[in-house]
């Protein structure tokens, strides 16, 4: 298996749900394996071989797909430009750490995740300042997977601190094509000054 792709609707290209599997060359019995597994393991009308989910993907998601398909690009450039204000505004500030970019990877800009280590505002502060203004960031990576309920008794977010301070540290700004550089800047200076220039 090559390549798992979700086309869930946060994702930059997205069909609203559904997701694609690809190879890198033909490989007719993971085909057809990968098409018994999506179909709940049925291989003809009275034949179930495995157990498998419904994972098919309906037409109107794949409408949907085929919609997006076209702006794709364009979005990925609008990203782009916001992507690099925050770089600018926020780049170089004592505290703040910003995502590292490899000239060798093509990046389609899906998040804006940013550290606040040792920064004059928690992320948390940070998180409900923008709030205050309307501004939905998300709280990226926490809790730590081992800190969840479900958990509780066989793992403990003790056992992996670094992993639980990144998971306390780490908030997603807001990018997406229609995002204004205006409030790119706006977003900028909340975290920098716990307000707004202006209201």
């Amino acid at each position: 298996m090559k390549h798992l792709r979700s086309f869930h609707a946060t994702k930059v290209f997205n069909t609203i749900e559904g997701g694609a599997v690809t190879t890198g060359k033909p490989n007719q019995e993971l085909m057809e394996k990968l098409y018994e597994l999506k179909n709940f393991g049925i291989l003809g009308q009275e034949e179930v071989a495995s157990v498998g989910a419904n994972g098919k993907m309906n037409e109107f998601c794949a409408a949907m797909g085929l919609c997006n398909l076209r702006h794709v690009d364009a979005w990925i450039q609008k990203r782009k430009a916001i992507f690099e204000r925050y770089m600018e505004v926020l780049g170089n500030i004592p505290g703040i750490l910003l995502p590292l970019r490899n000239h060798n990877v093509k990046f389609n800009y899906a998040y804006m995740p940013v550290r606040f280590h040792q920064f004059g505002f928690s992320r948390d502060q940070i998180y409900r300042n923008l709030e205050k203004y309307g501004i939905h960031a998300r709280k990226y990576f926490y809790p730590c997977i081992n800190a969840y309920a479900c958990y509780q008794g066989a793992y403990h977010p003790e056992d992996t601190p670094v992993a639980k301070l990144v998971s306390e540290e780490i908030l997603t700004l807001p990018i997406y094509p229609d995002l204004e550089l205006t409030d790119v800047d706006r977003i900028c200076q909340i975290i920098l000054n716990g307000k707004p220039d202006r209201v």
